[in-house]
């Protein structure tokens, strides 16, 4: 009975999680218009310094909106730290994060490009990892084709922007962002060269 006991508290606590989220996209639809100028409108943000966020995973946004709101009251001691959405969920009810995430997972991200050059590369460190220097695969946890996992709050990494990509993993490596499940994120980055950042970047741009 013992063996069974953390199985079975895992499974009921993701349950719990599932049933918690309860987003209305077009409610969402509507409470976006303050998210287009670095997003865009349908969440395939133009910018490259800003990520898309069409498509991601509802749970996995909810959970971001809420750490930057944790960020902004705690002065960025706790959560995740970001000025600028600082001051977009200043105003946001639980119900408005929900809704917000609702409609962006809603929509269709707009797949990117890998340069032929770095395809072999990028897939070797990507599929594989690097054992010799303890780097984890990427595909543990986010998916052979970089999908990642709503359930788990593992997000989708395909068809990102190349710049907001380089940017997270640096921060990562470099503490600055630390809201990652038990430090998986910072745990690998820490092990990432500037080289290593730039190859995954752009590997994970068309990655399909």
């Amino acid at each position: 009975m013992k063996k069974l006991l953390f199985p079975l508290m895992l499974m009921f606590g993701l349950i719990g999680t599932a049933h918690a989220f309860d987003g209305d996209a077009e409610a969402g639809k509507a409470k976006s218009t303050t998210c287009v100028a670095c997003h865009g409108t349908d969440g395939n943000s133009q910018v490259d310094m800003y990520p898309k966020i069409a498509g991601q995973h509802a749970t996995y946004l909810y959970k971001q909106l809420k750490e930057y709101k944790l960020g902004m009251e705690t002065g960025g001691q706790q959560g995740r730290n970001n000025a600028i959405m600082f001051g977009m969920v200043a105003a946001l009810s639980d119900q408005d994060m929900q809704d917000l995430a609702a409609y962006f997972s809603s929509q269709k991200m707009k797949p990117g490009t890998t340069p032929e050059n770095v395809i072999t590369a990028g897939e070797k460190l990507y599929r594989g990892g690097d054992a010799e220097r303890g780097i984890a695969s990427c595909i543990a946890c986010h998916g052979p084709t970089g999908t990642g996992s709503g359930l788990a709050k593992f997000p989708k990494i395909a068809f990102q922007n190349t710049t907001y990509l380089k940017t997270t993993l640096a921060e990562f490596r470099e503490g600055k962002r630390a809201n990652d499940p038990n430090g998986m994120m910072q745990d690998i980055a820490r092990k990432l060269t500037d080289a290593d950042i730039e190859l995954l970047a752009q590997y994970l741009g068309g990655l399909h």
